[in-house]
This record gives structure tokens, C-alpha cells and sequence, in this order.
């Protein structure tokens, strides 16, 4: 179900009634239900899917959490003991718990990119053998649930919380309706006192809610969806256009997923919010960014804090990475000595992120590009840092830090190639001929209008979301608070002229009607 058709408002609605309507006690069994709603209807029998995490980390957890108690309960004098008895055993049920949840995902995501990937070598070491595919359907947004479950595990062994015993309550945290289409990854101490406090109706909740949803839809369908029928012209035949054409699709790509991954987040928290639940940010103004490390910082912001939690900082942490360091930091003189084990784990979780995001090597490749650049500049900040000196460049000052965010664009932009081509030789070929095949007079208003399918008034509309969204993006970048935040200081004349232009704005100029098909989320194949 998406977030863009009737069905699904009318869901939010009904749940929201239903809601503030039932005693308190039992509220979050108005979420559970419309959860279960939300799935069947968008997924079909792939709901089975949830439950079977669900019954996995509900019993992991258990499982963790008696050994906890035992350790707890135990005399001081003992606790180190009874930790090194139980420890291979608390850490088969995380082996376990980690293979059933991601197993299934490599099965349902990866096992065809696999097996394409070794039917060559079938054939030569037996002749006519066909290594079966999987036929399954993709669950809707299986690694958003996927690896919020492997977290509450991995807490829960290091005894960050106790687990949840109420496995609808554990089932409900695993499937909260807004954040299945694209998160964000929540961790269960932050979203779990959430679901199931109690509440009465809240104005604040709803103005927010209903502002933060209006906004979303802005981005997603007067924005998003309007430039995806400008990139899915150039990307269904790119070599029929010249470079120049290509260059400027992958810059309307930039557009429609700031405005598509920006806008949906809006949504999820939104709907969120009229329950009275703040669900963590997940996208801050990436394009202010002054380097790719700072841009992912900004980008999907709790899946790189995932990443960070339950990969980066095991890995580095880890005796093989520790035996790395000790050999590099001897045989490496300088900082390279003592960077480089934690630069490695860097590339490696940056080169999962690419491989998160699809089976195919342009997405192997679109990760290997982000690991590489973040590598070599950690590796050369030295360099640079002894050129920013002999230059008396001040790294604060407003000329460098446009440079700095126009650098990180150009970074980005390159990257953007292997998400939008259809493989890494196509990427490779559309970048090639970007550069080769780049005119200039190719660009003129004139000459775009007539290579590309959108008309005055759809490039008009382009052109103002753009600039409505950057403004407020400088706003909020300067002030650190939100526009809703900053607008309930004016007058309420004002703000109710903003809601209704942001009303009229989406029913006006929004994409949907008969014969249009919106598109799907971008992170809804994830």
C-alpha cells in the first residue's frame, strides 16, 4: 500500500479514530491491528515474513535475557564466572538469530544475483547444470524490519534493556505501519516507550503531524514524482541521448530522490506524530554537506548509525583488526600506521551499504566508490591539511565551505551513475559519455524542452518546488530548528496562509489523478 493512494488515508484515518477512542490500556492495539492492515494489504501472505522475525528475535531475546538475569542475580564474586560459562552460548543464540533473519534476506534479495553470478563455473564443472532460482516475492521493506530486529538482539546481549516478554508488543515494534515503506531503523529503548505509553488526544500532535505529512506529499508528488517522468525518459534509452541530456537526467535523479527520500520520511513521521510518537530523523539537508563522510552523516542517518553500532565498531574492535593495527602501526610509519585498520573497516561498511541497497554490480560498485573516496581522503587528510596551510586557506570561511559542498555534490553526483544505470558497464558507459559527448548549447532552455518530455508548465513547477525546498533548507541549516518550529513564532494569520498554500500546492500541482501512475518510494525496493 502506499502512502500516496486514498486506501491509505483512509487507514491512517481509522486508526487515528480509533486510536484516541479505545482505552488507553489497550492503544497499542489499535497500532498493532492497523499494522497488520497496512502489510496484508501492500504484501498479501508476505506478512508471514514478519512474523517469522518476529517469532525468531522474540524468542532470542528471551533466551538473552535469562542468561542476563542468571548473571545479575548472581553473587559479585561469581558474575565473571557465570559470564564466561554462558558466553558461547548467548553468542550462538545472536549467531543464530543473525543467519535466520539474514539468511532469509539472501535468499529472497541476493541467492539469483548469486547464482547468475556462478552458472558459469555450474557449467564448466558439469555441463547442462541449472542452479535453481528463487521465485519468492520480495517482502515490502524486509531490510528496514529485518535489521531493526537484528538490533533489539544485539542489545539485548549486551544487556542494554531487558526484552520485550509480550510478543504482540515485540510484533508490533517489528511492523509499526509508517516506517515499513523506508524506515527509519528504530531501536527498540527509543520507539518500544513509545508505542505503548498511554495518551490522550494532543493538538500539538496532530498540527505537527498533519504539517510534517503535507509537507512530505509536497516533496514526494509535486517534486518527485514530476522529475521521475524526466529521468525514466533518458534512463529507458540513454545512448539515444547525447551526454549533455544523460548529465542532466542524473542532476533531475539528485532531485527526485531528495524530494522522493526526504518526502517520504515526512510522511512516516508525520503519521507517527498524530499517535503522539516521534520516530528518529533520518534525513538532514544532505546536500549541505562538506564531504561524503559528512553527507552520509546526513543521508538515511539511522541506517548509517546502524551501521556503525552493530558492524563498524565490531570490526575495528575485533582481534583480527587489532592484530592489523599492531602489524601497520610497526611496519608503517606516521599516521597511515594508525589510520589504516580503521580506514579498512570504514571501506567495509560502506561497501555493505552499497550492497544493502541491491543484487547487482552497479550497487557493488556504487558502494566501492563511496568506501574508496572516504578511504583515500582520510588517508591524504595530511596532504591536505599541509596544502590548506601553505595556501592560508581558513576551512571556515563562506567561500570555502560553498567549494567544500559543491566538491561533495560532484562526489555524489559520480555516484548516482551506478544507482540509476542498469548495470556497471552501463554506468561506466553513461559517465564516459557525460563527459565526451558534453555540449554546452545542448543546454540552452530551448534545446532541454525539446529532447525532454516535460512541458513549460511541469519545469515551471520543478523550478519552484526546487527553490521552495532549498529555502527552506538554508533557513532551517542557519537557525538549527525546524520550519514548524520557527512558524509558530509568527502570527496565525501567516500560518494558516502557509498550511493552505501547502494544501492548494499538492492538489493543484501534485501528480496523481486517472491515468497517472505516481511512483513508488525509491527505498521501498530496499
Amino acid at each position: 500500500m502506499s502512502f500516496t493512494t486514498l486506501p491509505f488515508l483512509v487507514l491512517v484515518a481509522l486508526s487515528v479514530a480509533a486510536y484516541y477512542l479505545l482505552p488507553q490500556r489497550v492503544q497499542w492495539m489499535a497500532l498493532l491491528a492497523a499494522s497488520m492492515v497496512f502489510y496484508c494489504m501492500g504484501g498479501g501472505k508476505t506478512v508471514l515474513y514478519v512474523f517469522y522475525t518476529a517469532v525468531i528475535v522474540y524468542g532470542s531475546g528471551l533466551l538473552l535475557g535469562r542468561f542476563n538475569d542468571l548473571r545479575r542475580a548472581a553473587p559479585k564474586e561469581e558474575k565473571k564466572a557465570i559470564t564466561a560459562r554462558y558466553k558461547p552460548y548467548r553468542r550462538a543464540v545472536v549467531l543464530v538469530a543473525c543467519l535466520a533473519n539474514f539468511g532469509l534476506l539472501y535468499v529472497l534479495k541476493y541467492w539469483n544475483f548469486t547464482a547468475d553470478l556462478f552458472q558459469p563455473l555450474a557449467d564448466q564443472l558439469r555441463p547442462g547444470t541449472q542452479i535453481p532460482l528463487s521465485e519468492l516475492v520480495l517482502p515490502l521493506g524486509i531490510s528496514f524490519f529485518m535489521f531493526q530486529s537484528v538490533g533489539y538482539v544485539i542489545d539485548v546481549y549486551r544487556d542494554k534493556y531487558a526484552p520485550e516478554k509480550n510478543f504482540a508488543k515485540l510484533l508490533l515494534f517489528v511492523s509499526f505501519f509508517p516506517q515499513m515503506v523506508q524506515g527509519p531503523i528504530s531501536r527498540f529503548n527509543d520507539l518500544a516507550p513509545q508505542l505503548f505509553a498511554r495518551r490522550s488526544l494532543d493538538y500539538t500532535d496532530l498540527k505537527y503531524g498533519i504539517q510534517l505529512i503535507l509537507w512530505g506529499y509536497f516533496k514526494k508528488m509535486v517534486i518527485a514524482d514530476r522529475a521521475a517522468v524526466l529521468v525514466n525518459t533518458v534512463l529507458d534509452d540513454p545512448w539515444s541521448y547525447s551526454g549533455s541530456i544523460l548529465a542532466v537526467g542524473v542532476l533531475f535523479y539528485c532531485i527526485q530522490l531528495y524530494g522522493d527520500f526526504s518526502g517520504g520520511i515526512d510522511i512516516t513521521r508525520g503519521v507517527a506524530r498524530l499517535f503522539g510518537i516521534d520516530l528518529a530523523e533520518n534525513f538532514r539537508r544532505p546536500l549541505f554537506s562538506t564531504s561524503l563522510t559528512d553527507f552520509w552523516r546526513r543521508w538515511h542517518i539511522t541506517l548509517g548509525a546502524w551501521m556503525r553500532d552493530y558492524l563498524f565498531y565490531p570490526l575495528s574492535l575485533s582481534k583480527p583488526f587489532g592484530k592489523l593495527g599492531k602489524f601497520t602501526r610497526k611496519h608503517l610509519k606516521g599516521k597511515l600506521g594508525k589510520i589504516l585498520p580503521t580506514s579498512l573497516a570504514t571501506f567495509l561498511v560502506y561497501f555493505v551499504i552499497g550492497i544493502w541497497h541491491g543484487a547487482n554490480w552497479r550497487y557493488v560498485a556504487f558502494g566501492f566508490w563511496n568506501g574508496m573516496v572516504i578511504l583515500v581522503s582520510t588517508l591524504l587528510q595530511p596532504v591536505s591539511d599541509k596544502v590548506v596551510a601553505a595556501l592560508h586557506i581558513e576551512r571556515k570561511s563562506a567561500w570555502y565551505q560553498v567549494f567544500s559542498m559543491l566538491r561533495t555534490f560532484v562526489v555524489v553526483l559520480i555516484g548516482y551513475y551506478f544507482d540509476i544505470a542498469d548495470g556497471f558497464r552501463a554506468a561506466m558507459g553513461m559517465m564516459l559519455k557525460s563527459v565526451t559527448d558534453l555540449h554546452l548549447s545542448q543546454l540552452r532552455p530551448g534545446a532541454v524542452l525539446e529532447a525532454l518530455p516535460l512541458t513549460r508548465y511541469d519545469w515551471a513547477v520543478l523550478l519552484f518546488g526546487t527553490v521552495v525546498i532549498f529555502t527552506a533548507s538554508v533557513i532551517q541549516e542557519r537557525s538549527q530548528r525546524t520550519i514548524r518550529e520557527i512558524l509558530d513564532e509568527k502570527c496565525l494569520a501567516l500560518r494558516w496562509a502557509v498550511l493552505l498554500a501547502g494544501i492548494f500546492a499538492v492538489v493543484l500541482m501534485g501528480v496523481y489523478g486517472p491515468g497517472v501512475q505516481a511512483s513508488e518510494f525509491v527505498y521501498m525496493q530496499f
